[in-house]
């Protein structure tokens, strides 16, 4: 990680900027991937998986009997620890389940909201380099509590025509409805348009790499919803003198190595912490599995020394974190002055990593500077909030000549005879 100190706020823009990784070049590949699914539909799979992922494979559909033996190689001490990620999840997302009341507006005029679970979501759960069962925990459980009645789930096989057994557990174990060997972006055109044996979803969530990003963008232009904006994954570090160096490494590293294209950002007032923050990474970097990924993702990062904490804070509201970790012993001060974040871990022992797995909290979050203005997933991502209005004759009354005069001025005299003739009826009574 290169190291910057005290730069001027009009050289921050240059500091804002993410990595650039050239995405264009994907859109008429995965163009043609979803076109070809379109066209063909399980023919297309069958050999889109057989090209990417080098398997062959006489079925799409995930077995009972597969499900099964998965079940029986997850070991306990695994199953323990997702059922503890999966409570936790639940409590969380189900407190987010609130029933609005019923507000009379006016005299007479009643309205209010009511959730209603989309009827048939489709999870992209990645399944090469790192199988993120966790992801299904995030996305399956609030799908569950919304209602959703069909939740699909599409992952790549291994070369052998198999799906990771913790996946398959997982999936298992929080009600997914259907499971399916299909990855990439011919995943997402087999949700978004349905073929012989997958069926068409109304929204996509879940993760993925360029070509799933890319998938997802295109399939939405076409009226499929999606969750999040996709771009790589990041975290953003505020450390002061209380922060621990080695706790602070250990973040920046557990970001890294998702991939080349992550991005690690460490923000400080306090060139000490810099220094040894520094001496931890190349210490612990030397005793990652996933090292390759890591070093590459921090050619891509930097250290900034600011002043003050104050400027540490303007800056990554600037920058928009996916996830922001406060590294202090006092970081509750902070609070109300974060305004741009996904997902922000408070604390020296608030390590990413709970909130990836067990905390409760969602890990599908906003990433490339989408949380100015998008949320993480949440129990909301899979309902929709339909507004009803209830109005007695004391209600069309009350508002009646005011929707009239407003009708009329708009020249729509449609609206304002749908009134006129109603307030005409309760006079003649």
């Amino acid at each position: 990680m290169k190291t910057i100190k005290y730069p001027k706020r009009n050289k921050w823009p240059e500091l804002l900027t993410r990595p650039e990784f050239e995405r264009n070049q994907f859109t008429n590949v995965v163009s043609e991937i979803l076109s070809e699914v379109k066209l063909k539909g399980d023919s297309a799979l069958f050999d889109f998986t057989e090209k990417f992922d080098k398997s062959t494979l006489s079925s799409l559909v995930a077995s009972e009997n597969e499900i099964n033996e998965a079940i029986q190689l997850v070991p306990e001490d695994l199953k323990k620890a997702i059922d503890i990620a999966k409570r936790n999840i639940e409590k969380f997302h189900t407190s987010q389940n609130t029933l609005e009341p019923i507000i009379e507006t006016t005299k007479g005029v009643k309205c209010w909201r009511k959730n209603v679970a989309i009827e048939k979501v489709g999870l992209y759960i990645p399944g090469g380099t790192a199988p993120l069962f966790s992801t299904i925990l995030m996305l399956a459980i609030p799908a569950k509590i919304a209602g959703c009645k069909e939740v699909v789930l599409c992952t790549p096989p291994d070369k052998n025509g198999n799906i990771n057994p913790a996946i398959l557990y997982t999936a298992s174990l929080v009600g997914v409805t259907k499971i399916f060997k299909v990855g990439g972006a011919q995943a997402i055109a087999a949700m978004a348009y349905g073929t012989e044996t997958i069926p068409q979803v109304y929204k996509i969530f879940g993760p993925g790499n360029q070509f799933v990003a890319k998938a997802k963008e295109l399939v939405q232009q076409e009226g499929i919803a999606i969750d999040l904006p996709a771009g790589p994954s990041e975290v953003l570090i505020i450390a002061d003198k209380t922060s621990n160096p080695s706790f602070v490494a250990a973040d920046l590293l557990s970001q890294a190595e998702h991939g080349a294209d992550s991005q690690v950002i460490l923000l400080s007032n306090d060139e000490n912490v810099i220094v040894e923050v520094n001496k931890e990474l190349k210490v612990q970097l030397a005793q990652l599995p996933r090292m390759e990924f890591a070093v590459k993702a921090l050619e891509n990062s930097q250290s900034i020394l600011l002043k003050n904490m104050g400027d540490c804070i303007d800056f990554s509201n600037q920058y928009a974190p996916e996830h922001l970790i406060i590294a202090s012993k006092n970081p509750t001060m902070y609070i109300d002055q974060i305004i741009n974040a996904g997902s922000v871990f408070l604390g020296n022992y608030s390590c990413e990593s709970a909130g990836d797995y067990a905390s409760g909290t969602n890990h599908t979050l906003p990433t490339n500077g989408y949380a100015k203005n998008y949320s993480g997933v949440s129990f909301d991502s899979f309902v929709k909030k339909i507004t009803f209005q209830k109005l007695n004759k004391e209600g069309i009354k009350n508002i009646g000549p005011a929707i009239e005069l407003m009708a009329e001025a708009e020249q729509l005299f449609a609206h304002k005879n749908a009134v006129t003739l109603r307030l005409k009826e309760i006079q003649d009574v």
